[in-house]
């Protein structure tokens, strides 16, 4: 009875110690999820911006430019994943690399090759795990992300769109990230960044059309300045509603791993109790029971 009570006592203070770092993440979490979220917001307008100038210089402008051409074939897809450099966060993680999976997929059966490029140790750790070939890996702080890091990705990904087919190129340019809608919500995404759609939208105000420019010099040199910097803003925006993301994932499961720990203590202590208790009967009726021979002799 004593090595039950030893036993529960040693499991409440491990549970006691967990449910403090659980809870002490859950706090880090909650501090940096506003400064993730006003980052987030911060960066729309830009991004925004500069994808309706491009999108009027693509619909406005009778050009022929690879950046906004449909090839006649799609033979090669790149493919950026972004996920987590820590665990401790639910399924964030595991959520994006399921859209990976059924979006590979997707590209294999239309017989497409797929070239893998990832941000953060997870989706880096799912590859090496599962012996799967990928070209490029960036492990920086994913859950504060630095725009040097979306430029560098940015000039890697537009230099595979540049070369032919033939130099292992690439076709086409998908994205994978966490998109952040609220602190409850957050939704595994899919976007094509190149080819660029052009989606013609009804709008109700003159302020939502497309603004008209004048072009100097000639409009394929203004796509050639301004899509670089459209791509760079896109995965930006991305990597700072992935970290957003992260962030809002990570203290909603260490909330419930605390809430967990100390549903568990709460637990431990009751059976420790009744232990005790039945200890201090067993040994109440052991000294009767010794009262008693006494007695009799």
């Amino acid at each position: 009875m004593g090595a039950q009570l030893r036993v529960y006592r040693q499991r409440i203070k491990s549970t006691q110690s967990m449910g403090k770092l659980f809870k002490a993440m859950e706090l880090i979490a909650t501090s940096r999820i506003g400064k993730a979220r006003a980052r987030v917001v911060a960066s729309l307008p830009y991004a925004n911006a500069i994808t309706r100038a491009v999108s009027a210089v693509a619909s406005q402008s009778e050009i022929d430019h690879p950046l906004t051409t449909e090839p006649e074939q799609i033979r090669r897809a790149a493919v950026l994943v972004l996920t987590s450099n820590r665990g401790l966060a639910g399924s964030y993680s595991a959520s994006v690399l399921k859209q990976v999976e059924q979006l590979n997929g997707l590209l294999q059966a239309e017989g497409k090759e797929v070239k893998t490029y990832l941000v953060g140790n997870k989706a880096q750790a799912y590859f090496q795990f599962r012996n799967r070939r990928f070209t490029k890996s960036w492990l920086d702080a994913t859950d504060a992300p630095e725009f040097a890091t979306a430029k560098e990705i940015s000039k890697v990904l537009l230099a595979e769109f540049a070369k032919d087919f033939e130099d292992d190129g690439v076709d086409e340019i998908h994205v994978v990230y966490t998109r952040f809608v609220s602190m409850v919500t957050q939704v595994p995404t899919v976007i094509r960044l190149l080819p660029l759609e052009v989606a013609e939208e009804q709008v109700t105000e003159s302020s939502e059309l497309l603004p008209l420019y004048e072009y100097e010099p000639e409009p394929e040199k203004v796509l050639d300045a301004l899509l670089p910097r459209y791509i760079e803003a896109r995965i930006f925006n991305a990597m700072l509603q992935a970290a957003a993301s992260e962030l809002a994932a990570r203290q909603r499961a260490m909330k419930s791993a605390s809430d967990n720990a100390r549903d568990l203590v709460k637990k431990f202590t009751r059976l420790a109790n009744t232990a005790r208790q039945a200890e201090i009967t067993q040994e109440l009726s052991e000294i009767v029971a010794g009262a008693d021979s006494l007695s009799a002799s």
